[in-house]
């Protein structure tokens, strides 16, 4: 009884030291700027120039990877999850309503990945691949840079249902938007930074077409002239093109703001964000200052970085982005 009465405090300190210790490495399993610093320091020089080259090819593809990244966030957070085709076991977020028709740049990631797989194999995350592909991107198109955080692993599943929930649909009102950037743990100020990404891209005719036709909170002009690749009956032009932005659709700027306060917003939830709302104030900050629009999108996008990625010893690292080891 001695010697049992003796050790039982050691023991007991012994195991709240080891308790402890497991606390520290996964409050340590964190996103840092370096992560890759040490494991595959060639890393954003064999990303970029394959950023470059699809730029180069299509200015399209630099918006199409920056919402890549927002559509992989925004479900079950950012974790690679958007890559994956579907298996026999479960169907992808590639067909979600969100995606169908509509996400791309899958084949850049492939690209990337194989370049990142020849500098360092097996050591950099398809989700991390995403992170920095959207951060070049934006630098490309003439927007601003920021240091990615990294060390995020890939998710071996997904979630159909989860997508088409999770990513804010074009018709969405602006308690709609506020609500669903909040839960994520993103402010209203994000939220129209975030939004701003819509300086560049394009699209397609079924986003907009009930806007253009319906609404009233919209430039007449503006309205007429994307009625002339838009029809109105819904199964003809579905896939017809339109900019988010007119003026700059390549270029990343400050512009898409200013057409907002011109009812020029194409969707009806980029105009959402200047309706007589709360957000207002913020797209005439952002209309008037483009310094102070870049400094918050680059907050903005840090912050949706960090929405519960997998670290440590969770997921893994995708051999190939499409599909789990």
């Amino acid at each position: 009884m001695a010697f049992s009465s003796f050790f039982k405090p050691i023991v007991t300190s012994c195991l709240l030291i080891f308790l402890l210790a497991i606390g520290l490495t996964i409050a340590n399993a964190q996103l840092s700027t370096n992560f890759y610093s040490k494991s595959c320091p060639n890393l954003f020089s064999a990303v970029k120039p394959v950023v470059q080259s699809a730029i180069n090819n299509e200015k399209r593809m630099g918006a199409s990877l920056v919402r890549l990244f927002f559509h992989d966030c925004f479900v079950n957070g950012c974790d690679g999850s958007v890559l994956l085709d579907d298996t026999s076991s479960f169907t992808g977020e590639k067909t979600a309503n969100p995606n169908r028709n509509s996400a791309r740049g899958f084949d850049v990631i492939d690209n990337i990945k194989s370049a990142v797989e020849k500098a360092c194999p097996g050591v950099v995350s398809c989700a991390d691949i995403v992170a920095i592909a959207a951060r070049d991107s934006a630098v490309i198109l003439g927007g601003p840079s920021w240091d990615v955080k990294l060390g995020r692993r890939d998710a071996r599943t997904t979630s159909l249902s989860a997508a088409n929930n999770g990513i804010p649909p074009p018709t969405s009102n602006l308690n709609q938007l506020i609500s669903r950037f909040s839960a994520l743990g993103l402010s209203t100020r994000d939220l129209v930074a975030l939004t701003g990404s819509h300086t560049i891209g394009q699209a397609r005719c079924t986003s907009f077409r009930t806007r253009i036709y319906n609404e009233t909170n919209i430039d007449s002009s503006f309205a007429r002239t994307r009625r002339s690749n838009c029809p109105s009956t819904s199964g003809t032009g579905d896939n017809n093109l339109a900019p988010l932005d007119l003026q700059t659709p390549t270029s990343f700027d400050n512009n898409y703001f200013k057409n907002l306060l011109n009812q020029r917003g194409l969707l009806h939830s980029d105009q959402q964000l200047f309706n007589g709302g709360s957000t207002d104030s913020i797209v005439r900050t952002y209309s008037n200052g483009q310094s102070t629009f870049f400094s918050d999108f680059v907050a903005g996008m840090i912050k949706m970085g960090d929405i519960s990625p997998l670290t440590g010893s969770q997921g893994e690292i995708r051999k190939n982005c499409r599909r789990a080891n």
